[in-house]
């Protein structure tokens, strides 16, 4: 399609014959002509992002974001399309993998389970095992969806250090080799019954792979209906979700590997132990707050007063005390003056002015 953002397929016949592998989370298409003479082939590499699919319809009724169409002879013809609503899948030219990309956890199983527990030294076990389980160079082929199912059914915490719980596997192999008791059948008998981390890794998406219906098909609600019912805990309503350090969502059950969160007991105060026989007063929402204010502004005795109002006037010094005498002298209601006759006011003056040595003239 002219949205397409894969190269262009330089691969031209009239017959041919499509076959195909799956590594993880990649797949090879090998194109080979029909015809013994032309000895045609084109491999492509698909990685299908969050949404790629393959899909076989009439060629008539292409879905929607079909960016690579292979055309039947037939009458009518179909397709088969490579469609990616999100289009982050892609597809490459020739037939091989990507280089950082591990043995694939269900085609190749004993070859990952051993690139696993022979690499533990490596930095990448350093992280929780909930990370480390979407790293495509030992977990090819793990998903997102894929891991929080696994890590439920291990029961192991999802942030618990991968390198402390794949060295735990490794120490049981280990013991179950030297235990000559152990047949092969009893090995397998116990694999069965308890599945370890990385046989669920195998077992988690052969059941997505056997199922009869496609479960991964949005358009069909009952199809996806079944993909629902067949998740335990991705998405399921009363689980817990966190998100890892990178940015992935991680759901799990808190407590379903045996442990429960502690709760801090509260410290209990010592307290006085009441009279039962004495009577509970009664208190009114307005004597509280009386009390209240009574405790955040004590009262203060007159001593005490006088005695503060003495300081205050001591250190603002003797202008302003006088001033504050004039302010009462003012404030105070004046008293009318009693009538003095004329004679007497005049001998008062004369007299005031002898006390001062003066002479006045009569």
């Amino acid at each position: 399609s002219a949205v397409g953002r894969g190269p262009e397929v330089p691969f031209r016949s009239e017959a041919y014959r499509i076959s195909a592998i799956a590594r993880g989370k990649e797949l090879r298409l090998t194109l080979s002509a029909l015809d013994p003479v032309d000895s045609l082939s084109q491999d492509l590499v698909f990685r299908f992002g969050m949404s790629g699919s393959f899909r076989l319809c009439p060629a008539a009724e292409l879905p929607r974001h079909a960016h690579l169409r292979f055309l039947t002879r037939e009458s009518p013809p179909r397709a088969l399309c490579f469609v990616d609503p999100r289009r982050f899948g892609s597809w490459r030219l020739g037939d091989a993998w990507q280089p950082e990309r591990g043995p694939c956890v269900v085609s190749e199983y004993q070859a990952f389970r051993e690139n696993v527990l022979k690499n533990l030294d490596d930095k990448a076990f350093d992280k929780p095992i909930c990370e480390v389980l979407l790293n495509q160079k030992y977990f090819n082929g793990i998903g997102n969806y894929l891991r929080a199912e696994i890590l439920y059914r291990s029961k192991i915490p999802p942030f618990e250090k991968a390198r402390t719980v794949l060295e735990a596997l490794k120490d049981q192999e280990q013991e179950r080799r030297k235990d000559p008791s152990l047949m092969l059948s009893k090995k397998v008998k116990l694999m069965r019954e308890n599945p370890d981390l990385l046989e669920l890794c195998r077992i988690v998406p052969m059941e997505v792979i056997t199922a009869e219906k496609q479960l991964f098909d949005p358009e069909h609600s009952d199809n996806y209906a079944a993909f629902k019912d067949w998740l335990r805990c991705y998405l399921v309503p009363g689980m817990s979700s966190l998100r890892d350090r990178s940015g992935r969502t991680i759901w799990f059950q808190v407590g379903a590997w045996g442990q429960t969160p502690r709760k801090t007991p509260r410290k209990k105060h010592p307290q006085m132990k009441a009279d039962p026989e004495a009577p509970t007063p009664k208190v009114t929402s307005r004597a509280l707050k009386r009390r209240r204010r009574a405790a955040a502004n004590p009262p203060k005795s007159e001593e005490k007063e006088e005695e503060e109002e003495e300081k205050k006037e001591e250190a603002d010094g003797p202008r302003k005390a006088c001033a504050r005498r004039r302010r009462k002298a003012t404030a105070a209601p004046a008293l009318p003056e009693p009538e003095v006759p004329l004679n007497a006011r005049r001998s008062c003056r004369i007299s005031a002015r002898r006390g001062r040595g003066e002479t006045g003239s009569p």
